[in-house]
């Protein structure tokens, strides 16, 4: 290793190719080539935690479904409806995944937003407003504010559609943009939507996943309810790229969908682990494809 780092163009580092057999055959044998290295780099590849103890920032924001299609919140068989323990899929959904990714973001705070409803005083159907109904501050404290903020939204919204995802994505993307303009591996934004997976802007979504795709952001999709998600599994990219209307293809896969049904009955953390599997190697392949370390050197004990 000391002789390539020294190596230069002037003084490369030659290494003899010597074949034993030929050695030993012929006195004259001198060597079957020389491979001379000219210049060599040593460039290191940084792990997730990497980023994550050098200084780089998860922001974590949640989007919440409320069309029509989730059925009546008052009807025991609506996806929204909250059982006497308290609990619905929607609930669990966030529990399970904010609880995880939490211990990633230093100040706790989740912007929380809600699509697909009639919102008051209006009743204009929004695709992106705050749980909280505060536009300039949309921020939740933890997961229990954001679970807060979904039980007092609930009751004062009417469910309604189209579903669309393109704005909530293109709204993460605007910040995750901003971050972008520091040049440092300072912040990465995280999307968590949770969808009865029925889309109506399919086209315009698939564009904006594109788009996200050279900015540092993820899209997590938990599928709640026992809909068709061939669409959610579309998004999801892992068959191959996922490309714009236009044809474009995404440059990496940001998007990883779960469908919550199949954790039901399983402990917590399975739906966790299975959400969050991909998302460290998305942070590190990013930061690699856009040429960026830690914004602190990581001390290694």
């Amino acid at each position: 290793m000391k002789r390539l780092e020294a190596a230069s163009r002037s003084a490369p580092a030659e290494f003899e190719c010597i074949n034993s057999k030929k050695k030993q055959k012929k006195k004259s044998y001198k060597n079957s080539g020389v491979v001379s290295v000219k210049v060599c780099q040593i460039t290191r590849e940084y792990t997730f935690l990497d980023y994550i103890m050098g200084g780089c920032q998860i922001n974590f924001t949640v989007g919440i479904d409320f069309t029509g299609s989730n059925g009546d919140p008052r009807s025991p068989d609506s996806l929204h409806y909250i059982s006497p323990q308290g609990v619905n899929e929607y609930l669990s959904a966030i529990w399970s995944v904010g609880l995880v990714v939490q211990d990633y973001d230093s100040d706790k705070m989740f912007p929380a937003f809600g699509f697909g409803a009639q919102i008051p005083p209006s009743w204009q159907v929004s695709h992106e407003f705050p749980l909280n109904f505060n536009p300039t501050n949309p921020f939740c404290a933890g997961v229990e504010g954001v679970i807060e903020a979904y039980r007092m939204c609930l009751p004062q919204v009417k469910l309604y559609g189209p579903t669309n995802f393109a704005p909530i994505i293109n709204h993460m993307a605007r910040f995750a943009q901003q971050a972008l303009q520091q040049k440092t591996a300072s912040q990465y934004f995280v999307l968590l939507i949770i969808t009865d997976g029925v889309i109506t802007d399919m086209d315009q979504t698939r564009g904006a996943i594109v788009a996200a795709s050279r900015l540092p952001m993820s899209i997590i999709i938990v599928g709640v309810g026992k809909a068709d998600f061939t669409d959610m599994e579309i998004l999801d990219g892992d068959d191959g790229r996922l490309k714009s209307v236009t044809g474009e293809p995404a440059v990496r896969d940001i998007v990883q969908f779960v469908p919550f049904r199949k954790f039901q009955n399983a402990p917590r953390e399975m739906l966790a682990q299975c959400v969050l599997a991909e998302l460290p190697q998305q942070v590190t392949t990013y930061f690699r494809y856009i040429n960026l370390s830690p914004p602190n050197e990581p001390k290694h004990s």
